[in-house]
């Protein structure tokens, strides 16, 4: 059974200042959602929330139409998992211990490691490819490698809702488009509902099923990106003049933003 979650009148402050404003959404069952949105519009908070990581100030999440507050902490990380931006590396950790934390919520406090256990390691780490340097120390990986490290963790955690923010940053156009193709491959593959907090529009566009436009703590447009992307939201979002096209490639909206610098008039105009 595919999992819901959904937010309700959601709020959240920091400091007494209002950061997230009367959210209301419910993530596709099975579908890979983006948040996309300006820096500093709430992006992150809200996908935070979503995972119990911060509290909101007002409103509620709901999983299965249940408060994830009254649901105990090992038993919501069994259905949702979480993979923040720019998570803390244990010192000295190898990859294959790094990727068995994913498994914790699994277990209780006396158990030793069971067959389920040590095939959805193994399972996770085929997944991303990463099996060549199991040994190795995390700290002497490239990003994109410790990437593919930290999301195989989240997939040994088997959870049916994945929420990932900015997966891709930091990393060359290589490897987002690597990582984010296994992402979707996940979620067709294995039906895993993920949620994630993605920056570079064109790839959200590229990626989405269904996209979320946040703006001032608020969510301003929803839906595929073939109904919402326009020329018109992008600069209501990002302030940013562009031309909207269809990309030959993934047939998905294409945003070419438009400079002074490319223009026909800039370079009439500039005396060299």
């Amino acid at each position: 059974m595919a999992h819901t979650l959904e937010t309700k009148n959601l709020h959240v402050s920091y400091e007494q200042n209002l950061i997230l404003e009367d959210i209301n959404l419910s993530i596709p069952k099975q579908k890979v959602s983006i948040i996309i949105g300006s820096n500093g519009s709430g992006k992150s908070t809200l996908l935070k929330t979503m995972a119990r990581i911060l509290k909101p100030t007002k409103g509620a999440i709901y999983l299965d139409n249940k408060s994830i507050n009254q649901i105990p902490s090992k038993m919501l990380a069994r259905t949702v998992g979480l993979l923040p931006q720019s998570p803390i590396v244990p010192e000295g950790i190898t990859v294959a211990d790094l990727v068995g934390r994913g498994r914790f919520p699994h277990q209780s406090l006396f158990s030793s490691w069971s067959k389920k256990d040590y095939e959805a390691v193994s399972l996770a780490i085929d997944m991303m490819n990463i099996s060549e340097f199991i040994d190795r120390h995390i700290d002497e990986l490239s990003g994109g490698q410790r990437q593919r490290v930290w999301i195989a963790m989240a997939l040994a955690q088997q959870t049916d809702i994945l929420l990932l923010d900015e997966p891709t940053t930091y990393l060359d156009i290589t490897y987002q488009v690597e990582i984010l193709d296994l992402l979707k491959e996940f979620n067709i593959k294995y039906g895993i509902t993920i949620v994630m907090v993605l920056h570079d529009i064109n790839l959200s566009a590229r990626y989405a099923d269904y996209l979320y436009t946040v703006k001032n703590g608020k969510i301003i447009a929803e839906g595929s990106p073939d109904d919402i992307i326009t020329s018109d939201l992008i600069k209501e979002t990002y302030n940013l003049d562009c031309h909207v096209i269809n990309d030959p490639v993934s047939n998905t909206p294409l945003v070419l933003p438009i400079s002074r610098y490319n223009t026909n008039s800039f370079r009439e105009n500039t005396v060299l």
